[in-house]
């Protein structure tokens, strides 16, 4: 698709506010298209294979770690490189999205976290592995927030929550799969499967590079007018053609701040200074719990319960299963119970579990599965819809950048509560772990009940000027 040479108009000023407001107006009237369910698909397919990464070396762990005989502090180290890497990932790439568009960007992160998937089969000890581990992560880190933005600029406020979480929900269904996947082909094959498996996501830059149209909300944004309406007029030509009667679009007044340029300092000024930091609370509080959780569960059942290897990636899979129903259930019903309230439920429903587990002594792995997953299936329904929630936050002019700072302190998060796991149970035993993970919980929800904002069926542009 084609777009006249002299594209760009100046950002900023009533003018482009003025159509940057007509193109919203027409993108809220749209109903979900095939094309729609498309980049639905596409971009899930990859947030899903970006999830199957995280926790592919989880599953590879618990054999990993007798044949390279790892102590606690490399295994949690080895689970960690790759958070590591997303804080600068998420960073990077949502800067660079804001400045060149949200498709350049995803493209390259695929690549880069399926070029180091191949690196890691060829990993030979505890460096190596952290080394692949990390750059792997780089490119993980800027996918998911990127994905999100571009998603979310899409879809009406009516029907963005259901959209976004149906899509967003195939995250805790890659790590299920990557909890299949060991199960099945670790025992057989070895850990190096894992791996394996993580080179398909290659395959999706195809129908990304070809299919797929840049968000008109970001070429609006910066100054791309023509383009933006090219984009606009194909899915109302796609819409009509497929039956829907399109209304009347309802031009709301957008502030002239919305074809401004991108400037990250304005994270930390005016109503979003305090949007930035809660949600960035919200972030580190929900990861430290579940990442460090899912990616020790298969590991410890097998050297602190000593159960066979099959059998502890058995529970450990249970655990992503559960976690995947509860974020269905979420998807369904958050914009009926907003993300304030559910999010504030959430956090402090997930205490109670942990708080059982730490007075039953975490004795043995049946408490574990049981109480640990209960505990992680309610705080994956805030895990995976935080993007949503994130995304609503912040204008367009600030979407993928917020978003990709927020999610930062999600990978501080995921990279701090592998290792606090591994400390604890080296240092002070396996219940301890659930009171430190009861504490932080509390913490999340404390954060949600005073300073979050309700954001459900509102406009973004109404909720972020």
């Amino acid at each position: 698709m084609r777009e006249p040479n002299n594209t760009k108009t100046m950002a900023g000023g009533p003018n482009a506010a003025r159509i940057n407001a007509e193109l919203v107006a027409r993108l809220e009237r749209l109903p979900l298209t095939r094309r729609l369910t498309l980049i639905r698909v596409v971009i899930g397919s990859a947030t899903f294979f970006d999830a199957y990464t995280v926790l592919a070396i989880a599953f590879a762990m618990p054999q990993l770690s007798s044949e390279w005989h790892l102590n606690a502090g490399e295994i949690g180290m080895i689970l960690s490189a790759g958070y590591v890497g997303q804080i600068f990932g998420s960073l990077f790439f949502g800067h660079l999205a804001e400045r060149i568009g949200r498709l350049p960007v995803l493209l390259f992160t695929i690549l880069l976290f399926v070029s180091m998937d191949i690196a890691c089969l060829f990993a030979w000890g505890a460096t190596s592995m952290i080394i692949f581990r990390f750059i792997q992560g780089i490119g993980t880190g800027g996918e998911v927030p990127v994905a999100s933005a571009y998603i979310n600029e899409f879809v009406g406020a009516r029907k963005r929550g259901r959209f976004f979480l149906l899509y967003e929900v195939i995250f805790p269904v890659g790590l299920m799969f990557a909890g299949i996947a060991g199960y099945f082909l670790v025992p057989v094959v070895g850990w190096k499967a894992m791996f394996i498996v993580g080179i398909v996501p290659a395959l999706l830059t195809i129908p990304m590079r070809w299919l797929m149209p840049e968000s008109p909300r970001w070429l609006a944004s910066r100054g791309h007018v023509h383009k933006a309406e090219t984009v606009v007029a194909m899915l109302e030509k796609e819409a009509v053609k497929a039956g829907h009667t399109l209304s009347e679009p309802v031009v709301r007044p957008v502030d002239p701040k919305a074809t401004a340029r991108t400037d990250w300092r304005e994270l930390f000024s005016g109503i979003y200074k305090k949007r930035t930091f809660m949600i960035w609370m919200l972030w580190i509080c929900v990861y430290m719990v579940n990442n460090g959780l899912v990616t020790w569960l298969p590991t410890l059942y097998k050297q602190t319960f000593n159960l066979p290897l099959q059998t502890s990636l058995a529970y450990g899979w249970v655990t992503s299963a559960v976690g995947v129903v509860a974020s269905a259930l979420c998807a369904l019903l958050i914009d009926r119970v907003g993300r304030k309230r559910w999010y504030t439920v959430a956090f402090l429903a997930a205490t109670v579990p942990l708080v059982i587990l730490t007075a039953l002594g975490a004795v043995s792995a049946t408490q574990v599965v049981v109480f640990a997953s209960i505990a992680y299936a309610i705080l994956q329904t805030i895990s995976f819809s935080l993007y949503l929630y994130s995304a609503e936050l912040y204008p367009t002019r600030l979407r993928a950048i917020g978003t990709g700072f927020g999610s930062a302190w999600l990978r501080a998060g995921s990279a701090i509560g592998p290792i606090l796991v591994g400390w604890i149970v080296d240092n002070y035993g396996i219940s301890l772990v659930f009171t430190v993970f009861a504490a932080v919980a509390l913490i999340g929800g404390l954060v949600t009940v005073f300073f979050a904002i309700e954001t459900k069926g509102r406009v973004l542009e109404e909720l972020s000027p």
